[in-house]
């Protein structure tokens, strides 16, 4: 393997460079739907992040969802903060656009976590009427096909993520 004086990584067909990594990442389409998904996707998930980054909407804030994560629930310290940064920071990301793929699979690691450790023994439908003990996971389960469209499609229009990609494009030609 050989490294450039460009790239101080090395490169081969099995280790791809950080560019191409980079540019995979951010590659999308102009679609349309994809933006859709993933502006829903960020404006659903954000004021989760905020109760628990920073205490709005009646959260519990940094702090207190940390305790709750790895006290309560027994979670390592890690995922707790993954979690965290997943639903704030990455909500965010998405919003705008920006490492979108990676920031819809960690809010989609975090949909799929919730189902196993908490909504999952609920069953399916939302505790609409107040006469279940918990809520299920139909709420996660939409999350997850939005999670699961910019993951596979990238974030479409109106991003971050399309305007570097076609600048990479564009200066690869």
């Amino acid at each position: 393997m050989q490294a450039t004086e460009q790239n101080a990584f090395p490169t081969s067909p099995e280790a791809p460079n950080v560019r191409s990594v980079v540019h995979w990442l951010s590659r999308t389409d102009d679609s349309a739907a994809l933006a859709v998904a993933r502006i829903a996707l960020a404006l659903v998930i954000l004021p989760h992040g905020a109760q628990k980054l920073l205490g709005l909407f009646g959260g519990h804030g940094f702090a207190g969802t940390m305790g709750f994560l790895t006290d309560t629930m027994g979670l390592p310290w890690i995922v707790g903060f993954l979690t965290i940064m997943a639903e704030s920071i990455g909500a965010l990301a998405l919003l705008v656009g920006a490492g979108s793929r990676v920031a819809a699979l960690g809010i989609g690691a975090v949909m799929v976590g919730a189902v196993v450790t908490v909504h999952g023994q609920f069953g399916f439908f939302m505790n609409w009427f107040g006469n279940q003990s918990g809520e299920g996971f139909e709420y996660h389960l939409l999350a997850l096909g939005l999670a699961a469209a910019v993951v596979l499609g990238g974030a479409g229009r109106w991003s971050l993520d399309r305007a570097f990609s076609r600048a990479t494009e564009s200066s690869s030609d």
